[in-house]
């Protein structure tokens, strides 16, 4: 079987590869690929030729000298048991969370071939852990290239650690779902197989939480030094050396010194692989069920999504009259409404706003409050400069229905406005939601700005943000509509340099045309700052930022009327369907 696994892999390989030159032919894919091979090479080769150049025009220092020297060596001896206790958080978190490790995903010829074939269900679980080989070994090379300041060698060991890590973790995810496929249905004897890996993490968390608050029960740890010793306090405890060994067995071969300690290393990480293994292959029952949850992911994969729905009432029934765009956001909010649980909605937003309440009554700086803080500031920076990318409930998704929707009586601009009516107003809504839970925790993360000027910056980013979500979404669905070719539809995520290349390409060009939509919006911002500056003080900004969210609002609503036209001249036939 294993023979037959790799004459696979290297027979789809090959054709894989003839595919991908051959579609070189055309311009769009040729222009992709040579900027996606740019972008490797200055991301990921050059940079390692200045390292490596740069290590061999260094003289050697002494590193492990002063207080400084001093807690880098505390933190690297630390490492693995660190690195144990955030597997063993995520390994709590695939039994609560949707994660799946990608051994169940097969493809629509290994289910249509292998399945009926005379091979048993361990063999086909091999076979995709050897097809994911190739995925694995290529994530190890970006690791070892990108580790700093690392010889050949090194680089090497690491990147044999982090393959044993991967393999580990592909292997763990996809005994969970399974294991979670028979928590309920089933004999007593196989729920209680089920249920007793989740028992050992569950006793596990415990544990590492008590012996947390032990080590952090106190005040907590704002300076560096503190936190070192309280997390040597932690790993160094009995209880949390116990049921961290596994997840620091994994980890240990990334820290571990050359060559003895390195073997010994590795050999206990793969003896815990070897362990994970046998649980997945153990139970044969268990893969009785592996055709119908890889018929089930595959079905949630196609863009017409069946078991992914919800059927469930909304709260907002459509009138039989009104505008046409009320349309398009009544279809794209039931979307939403129907594939996300909303319970799940609820208890993050509970758990944010409890983190955000309490960070601001404590008002200390620094410390995991700021951190907070600051991943808030982040995430929310990150959903307005690249959410109108990711979120695609509009044309960039209903252009696999052009034929439908060219059949509708409804004028072209109401159409394309329709369709970035719920986007913009989903992604504005958490990105609103992220720059408050800041903008509370500000205190913490900026601690020497002045409370007015932390208000002041904080409204006028809020104020400015659904100015630049809709913006982006107007120049987003502009390309849809006048350069189809280049845009994926629905769920579709091409891969390959020429796919990357494209997609950087298209990000670049659409932050380019925004910042020439937002210079008038700019302009007219600055004037504002410029003129009441000397009366309203920092809060200048905040005025200045609506004035820029507004001519930035005004010119998406004379680009959807201008892309009507666009809409009215697009071809069926353009549209490239999905593989």
């Amino acid at each position: 079987m294993i023979a037959a696994s790799l004459y696979i892999i290297a027979c789809s390989a090959r054709n894989h590869a003839r595919v991908r030159l051959r579609r070189l032919r055309e311009p769009r894919y040729l222009v992709g690929a040579v900027v996606g091979a740019a972008y490797m090479y200055f991301t990921f080769f050059a940079s390692f030729r200045r390292q490596m150049s740069g290590a061999r025009r260094r003289p050697r220092a002494v590193v492990d000298g002063g207080a400084r020297g001093a807690q880098v060596a505390a933190l690297t001896a630390l490492g693995p048991a660190l690195a144990g206790l955030g597997l063993l958080a995520a390994a709590a978190a695939a039994w609560v969370l949707p994660f799946e490790g990608g051994l169940l995903d097969f493809s629509s010829a290994e289910i249509q071939f292998l399945f009926p074939a005379p091979v048993s269900r361990r063999w086909l679980l091999v076979h995709r852990l050897v097809r994911s080989q190739l995925g694995m070994l290529f994530g190890c090379i970006v690791v070892g290239v990108l580790a700093p300041s690392l010889g050949g060698y090194a680089r090497l060991r690491i990147g044999v650690g982090v393959w044993m890590l991967m393999c580990a973790a592909k292997m763990y995810f996809t005994g969970v779902t399974l294991a979670r496929a028979r928590l309920g249905p089933g004999t007593a004897r196989n729920r209680r197989l089920a249920w007793l890996p989740a028992g050992l993490i569950a006793a596990a968390v415990l544990v590492v939480a008590v012996e947390s608050a032990r080590a952090f029960g106190g005040m907590p740890a704002d300076e560096a030094p503190d936190l070192v010793q309280r997390l040597t306090a932690l790993t160094g405890a009995q209880a949390t050396r116990v049921v961290l060994a596994p997840f620091a067995a994994i980890a240990s071969p990334m820290f571990a010194a050359w060559p003895g300690p390195y073997l010994l290393a590795l050999l206990a990480s793969a003896a815990v692989f070897a362990v994970t293994t046998a649980w997945v292959l153990l139970t044969d029952e268990a893969f009785q069920e592996v055709a119908a949850v890889a018929g089930e992911q595959k079905a949630r994969s196609q863009p017409v999504a069946t078991s992914a729905y919800r059927v469930r009432g909304g709260g907002w029934r459509l009138d039989p009259t009104g505008r046409p765009e009320t349309v398009f956001v009544w279809k794209a909010a039931m979307r939403t409404l129907r594939t996300v649980d909303a319970r799940v909605v609820i208890r993050l937003a509970a758990i944010t706003t409890s983190v955000a309440i309490a960070g601001a009554l404590r008002g200390s700086s620094g410390g995991l409050v700021g951190a907070a803080g600051g991943f808030a500031m982040i995430s929310a920076v990150f959903a307005v400069l690249l959410g109108p990318q990711m979120i695609r409930m509009d044309v960039r998704d209903d252009l696999q229905h052009l034929e439908l929707l060219k059949t509708w009586p409804v004028p072209a601009s109401a159409v394309v406005r329709g369709e970035l009516v719920w986007p913009a107003v989903l992604i504005s809504t958490v990105a609103l939601s992220l720059m408050a839970v800041a903008l509370a925790l500000s205190g913490s993360t900026f601690p020497h700005v002045h409370v007015a000027e932390r208000i002041a910056y904080g409204v006028a980013g809020m104020a400015v943000a659904p100015g630049l979500v809709l913006a982006q979404l107007a120049i987003q669905n502009a390309g849809a509509l006048i350069f189809p070719a280049w845009v994926p539809l629905g769920n579709q995520r091409a891969r390959g340099l020429d796919a990357m290349g494209q997609r950087i390409i298209t990000l670049g060009g659409a932050w380019l045309v925004l910042a020439v939509l937002a210079l008038p919006g700019v302009l007219a911002g600055g004037t504002i700052w410029f003129v009441f500056r000397r009366w309203l003080g920092p809060f200048v900004f905040v005025p200045a930022a609506g004035a820029c969210a507004a001519v930035l609002l005004v010119e998406a609503l004379l680009a959807t009327e201008a892309l009507g036209p666009a809409y009215e001249r697009l071809d069926i036939m353009a549209i490239e369907r999905l593989e």
